[in-house]
């Protein structure tokens, strides 16, 4: 899996933080996402899908392999 985020269109819910701590994180003056691990580990792979599903802005991208 690889993920990718669209910063510009993120809204700062932090949904994505919540569930996958290890993958995402939030800038200090925002609260917009940056992706810690743009290639996560299998056993993180659900965590990121459903980050996906549930944010509101659809700013998150997976690519499956």
């Amino acid at each position: 899996m690889k993920v990718s985020v669209a910063a510009d269109k993120c809204v700062a819910a932090g949904q994505c933080v919540l569930l996958a701590p290890e993958v995402f994180d939030q800038r200090e003056e925002d609260g917009i996402v940056v992706l810690l691990d743009e290639t996560p580990g299998p056993v993180l792979h659900d965590a990121v899908r459903q980050s996906a599903m549930v944010c509101p802005a659809t700013a998150i991208h997976l690519a499956e392999s």
